[in-house]
């Protein structure tokens, strides 16, 4: 089995991935009222992104991410 079959099951995503996902946004201050909002293909991607960031930086990205994303609406990314 390839590693893509193990993430991926008849299209749907792994309940871990998406489970390791919201651990690492809620970890840099994602609040669960509006992670709650993000489909679970965009948390991966999202997560993706942060773990490539530079540590000092992750809480600032993510924020600025999710305000990109419109997941923010009237808060502004600190």
């Amino acid at each position: 089995m390839s590693m893509i079959h193990g993430w991926f099951r008849g299209g749907q995503v792994s309940d871990s991935v998406v489970v390791d996902a919201k651990r690492i946004l809620l970890r840099y201050g994602a609040p669960i009222n509006i992670l709650d909002k993000v489909s679970d293909e965009d948390r991966i991607a999202l997560a993706r992104a942060i773990a490539k960031t530079n540590l000092p930086e992750r809480e600032r990205r993510l924020k600025q991410l999710l305000a990109e994303g419109g997941y923010l609406g009237d808060e502004k990314p600190n």
